[in-house]
């Protein structure tokens, strides 16, 4: 399969839809989001499990005096991120195609560059490649948070892009550094090319330590903003209440599992001294991370932001088992990205739904009543609050389980605090269900069942939540050989 159309496509489709009269943007953004997520189901078919490498390479010269290369491929690292991206960006935009919207050419043509943006970043094997499409995510989310958001965007805007971009300046400087510097010790040619990067020596310290660990934070500072984690998540707050709803869905679902990424595929093979060596410094952001982001969520009444709490929380974990530094830890924390992607995008779209049963309001204590008056959403969201919960038989348990069986290998005393936060989920997710479903209905509370366009967009989302709780192994199976490539060791998976 040629990568290049996979990447491209979203842009395309929205761009013609901008030029074409009438309503079409519409069917143009929803047809292509769709096409693309037909693709990546079409690359997981195609894609061979227990295979060393990356697969379907595209490999091209693209600035050849700085040794920038257009280089696309796919392993067990991205391929699920892939799929989740796709997914969440239809589910997208189906949901946005169920709404009027102001100027409608221009937001689904910033949502598919959006799309465009994001995977490229997944998709790129070159370090510059990779960080001209992290930082191309910004732009059309600016746009969409300040020309569609809520009360109070152009503040959470200005907040969010001083925060990100700060965090791209210090990537790119690591970046040209890393490449400059790894030439300069090889007296070689400058490249940017991921695999070239990783087998010409920087495993063996041809970069010194000092420049490994200041590289390595400047790398970090930009992942830890895009999450985000504590202490790091000053913009998420106000940027969570301006986003238009929809929006905040896929910012929330997709592109955090970005900055996930990035230290599977660049911070931990490139710089594997500077790794251990502030090993313990990220476990403790990541601990305090789901400390405070679930002492948060059960504190908020904003069903909205119990949500950018408890995705905090979630992330930690995320962050956690990448840095517990074993092949447990590691498969966890690439399944239980797919799994928060998979429960949060819903999350959300359940909160406007109630919404629009209260009247508007966000707010818990508007909310209640629903369970028997609405049974299909309300089976729904119990589906998904168990998931987001980790309970047993759900593939977030599973996930939640390897990351914590790396750290209680890795660091005993860590583990045993991260415990905690899985007692504290049970806690704010059992809050937002029983508060949305089972209160005392609000006084402005509507009672009605999900209409079956709002069922194209949930139900799917949901079943896929299923198929993973009964069989976790299909994430696992395909990502076990790059997991454990990462430490240099075979990994034996649950079965």
């Amino acid at each position: 399969m040629d990568l290049s159309l996979l990447l491209w496509l979203p842009a395309a489709s929205v761009l013609v839809g901008a030029l074409l009269p009438g309503r079409t943007a519409r069917a143009a953004a929803v047809t292509g989001s769709l096409v693309t997520l037909g693709l990546s189901i079409a690359l997981l078919a195609d894609f061979k499990t227990g295979h060393k490498g990356l697969q379907f390479l595209t490999n091209k010269t693209w600035i050849s005096e700085l040794g920038i290369h257009y280089k696309l491929g796919v392993d067990g690292l991205n391929i699920f991120f892939i799929l989740l991206a796709t997914l969440l960006f239809a589910a997208t935009f189906v949901w946005s195609a169920l709404q009027e919207w102001e100027r409608e050419r221009t937001f689904y043509l910033w949502l598919g560059i959006a799309e465009t943006a994001v995977l490229g970043a997944l998709l790129a094997q070159d370090l510059a490649l990779f960080v001209a499409f992290f930082d191309l995510m910004l732009i059309p989310f600016y746009f969409l948070a300040g020309q569609w958001g809520g009360p109070g965007r152009v503040p959470a805007v200005t907040k969010l892009v001083i925060y990100t971009l700060v965090g791209s300046l210090l990537m790119l400087a690591a970046a040209v550094a890393t490449a400059v510097l790894t030439a300069n010790a090889l007296n070689a040619h400058i490249t940017f090319e991921l695999t070239n990067a990783a087998h010409t020596g920087l495993a063996d310290n041809v970069l010194g330590k000092g420049s490994q660990e200041w590289i390595f934070l400047c790398f970090a500072a930009a992942f830890l903003v895009k999450m985000p984690l504590f202490p790091l998540h000053g913009w998420m707050p106000d940027g969570y209440r301006a986003m238009p709803m929809p929006v905040l869905a896929v910012f929330s679902g997709v592109l955090s599992k970005v900055a996930a990424y990035g230290f599977l595929r660049i911070v931990l093979p490139l710089f594997p001294a500077a790794t251990v060596h502030f090993q313990d410094l990220m476990l403790l952001i990541a601990l305090a991370s789901i400390l405070y982001g679930s002492a948060m969520a059960f504190t908020t009444t904003n069903a909205r932001l119990v949500l950018g709490y408890s995705s905090v929380a979630q992330l930690g974990f995320i962050v956690l088992g990448i840095f517990a530094l074993r092949n447990e830890g590691a498969q966890g924390a690439i399944l239980q990205s797919v799994n928060h992607g998979l429960v949060v995008a819903p999350a959300f779209f359940i909160v406007a739904l109630l919404a629009a049963r209260a009247g508007g309001s966000e707010d818990l204590r508007d909310m209640g009543g629903l369970a028997f008056r609405a049974p299909v959403l309300a089976t729904l969201f119990l589906i998904v609050a168990l998931a987001t919960l980790a309970m047993p038989g759900s593939s977030n348990f599973v996930g939640e389980f390897l990351i914590l069986l790396g750290v209680f290998r890795a660091k005993l005393v860590i583990s045993i605090v991260a415990f905690t936060g899985v007692a504290l989920a049970s806690v704010y997710t059992l809050r937002l269900f029983i508060r949305a479903m089972h209160n005392r209905p609000g006084p402005a509370i509507e009672s009605r069942e999900m209409s079956f366009s709002d069922g194209l967009v949930l139900a799917p989302l949901v079943a896929v939540i299923l198929f993973l709780a009964v069989y976790p192994q299909f994430i696992l199976k395909r990502t076990e050989s790059s997991a454990a490539a990462l430490h240099g060791t075979e990994i034996t998976v649950i079965r």
